[in-house]
């Protein structure tokens, strides 16, 4: 069967299980297109979800890439007419949550995502507000000053995700550990794409962390030229893989509090990116010459141990 019928067939089984009105179906489909295109990992990891649960999920990651694309944009328009761009899109956000619609199609998902599973507005207020700092901030001097950057890029993704995913507790009890889960994939990515972010002007490891081993932003561009980590970036390299380690075993017990259905998939997401931490201490932490990545072999290979588990989870739910 080709391909493309594949996955229009997948498409569809996901709308009608979500129950998704036909004219919002179309929004759904280009932000699921988003998703396969942009989040190798993520899709691969919300494939593993109930197929009633994956529209959400999808509309959640477009609606944020979108905007993270707007703020990454390489093209002519200068950095004003980002900021204006972003503030539009915010202004027709806040409209639309209000209205329960929209007439973009990305909005018109996120926000039939966000009535559906009641997710709070403000989430996509403190998200908005670290899109802005993309704009202007270069570098974050301390720890405290990135944990602002990353609360409302990283930690208030895995919290709008927390009422689609479900729990078997409040979901104030687990609200903590979903929050620490999506920091400690953001700075897992931050290590990974230090060269990637150079190139776009920016550093997102505190530098005051990275002072204490002799490392400073002209150190980190040195690097990028030459293609390859000093021992003094290493080594500052090594402590940062350690702290965000810390946060991942800080955040694992949350898996348990989350509905038995969602727990595959996010397992699966906990288990990939940390492991694109051991492939970054593997390269001698040369993440300058290439973006470091968990090969597909393994990604199929730990996706199928979850396949697994769902069926297992099915079996349970059919007794």
């Amino acid at each position: 069967m080709d391909t493309g019928i594949r996955s229009s067939a997948v498409t569809r089984r996901e709308l009608d299980a979500a129950r998704i009105r036909p004219h919002l179906r179309h929004a759904y489909q280009r932000c699921r297109t988003l998703n396969a295109q942009h989040g190798r990992t993520y899709f691969l990891a919300t494939r593993l979800l109930p197929a009633a649960q994956r529209p959400s999920v999808h509309a959640l990651y477009g609606f944020a890439r979108w905007v993270d694309d707007i703020v990454d944009e390489t093209g002519p328009r200068s950095v004003r007419e980002r900021q204006d761009a972003v503030d539009e899109l915010d202004g027709e956000l806040r409209a639309g949550l209000r209205a329960g619609s929209s007439e973009h199609p990305i909005l018109a998902a996120l926000i039939d995502t966000t009535w559906r599973h009641e997710i709070d507005p403000a989430l996509f207020t403190d998200f908005m507000a670290s899109m802005r700092m993309d704009l202007t901030v270069r570098d974050y001097p301390t720890r405290a000053e990135l944990d602002a950057y990353v609360h409302g890029s990283a930690a208030v993704i895995g919290l709008q995700l927390l009422p689609v995913f479900g729990t078997v507790s409040p979901a104030a009890d687990a609200a903590p550990y979903a929050a620490a889960l999506g920091e400690a994939f953001q700075l897992t990515n931050f290590l990974r794409d230090v060269a990637e972010d150079l190139d776009r002007g920016r550093v997102y490891l505190p530098l005051d962390e990275l002072a204490a081993f002799g490392v400073d932003r002209e150190r980190l561009a040195w690097c990028h030229r030459t293609g390859r980590p000093d021992r003094r970036v290493r080594r500052a390299f090594a402590d940062q893989v350690a702290r965000t380690r810390a946060l991942y075993r800080g955040a694992e017990p949350g898996i348990s509090l989350l509905a038995p259905r969602s727990r595959p998939c996010v397992r699966t997401a906990f288990t990939l990116y940390g492991e694109i931490l051991d492939c970054i201490v593997e390269s001698g932490y040369d993440v300058f010459r290439r973006r470091v990545a968990v090969s597909g072999t393994r990604r199929f290979g730990v996706a199928a141990a979850a396949v697994s588990a769902v069926a297992a989870v099915s079996l349970r739910t059919r007794l």
